[in-house]
């Protein structure tokens, strides 16, 4: 038994909580990224700003890659419907109007908590 329980404590578990309800928890600009942070991303082609969210539930993020696109002249980088993230890339005055459709759709029309929009 005593070796059993070395083994769980030499395991790293991780446990993904979401708080019940609907709240946007993320939501970021990335004004002017150093082109590694592209490659390390995925994205490939990308080039301007990056835009992130994260909202709970998940699969609002499809909603969110909808609006953003038809808001501004962004590309979506990646979108996960199972963990509620979305990249995009764009210039920085389309990724913020982007981002800030995806606030009021999410927020203001389905009731969302919302999060201040951030930027570095």
């Amino acid at each position: 038994m005593e070796s059993a329980v070395i083994e769980l404590d030499e395991k790293k578990r991780i446990i993904q909580e979401f708080v019940p309800g609907k709240q946007v928890t993320l939501c970021h600009v990335i004004a002017s990224p150093d082109d590694s942070l592209y490659a390390k991303l995925g994205l490939i082609d990308a080039r301007g700003a990056i835009g992130i969210m994260t909202i709970t539930p998940s699969e609002a993020a499809m909603i969110a890659a909808d609006v953003s696109t038809k808001a501004a002249a962004v590309e979506i980088g990646f979108v996960d419907r199972f963990n509620g993230s979305l990249v995009i890339t764009g210039d920085v005055a389309a990724v913020e109007a982007a981002l800030h459709s995806v606030m009021q759709v999410l927020c203001d029309m389905m009731g969302y908590s919302p999060t201040p929009m951030t930027k570095t």
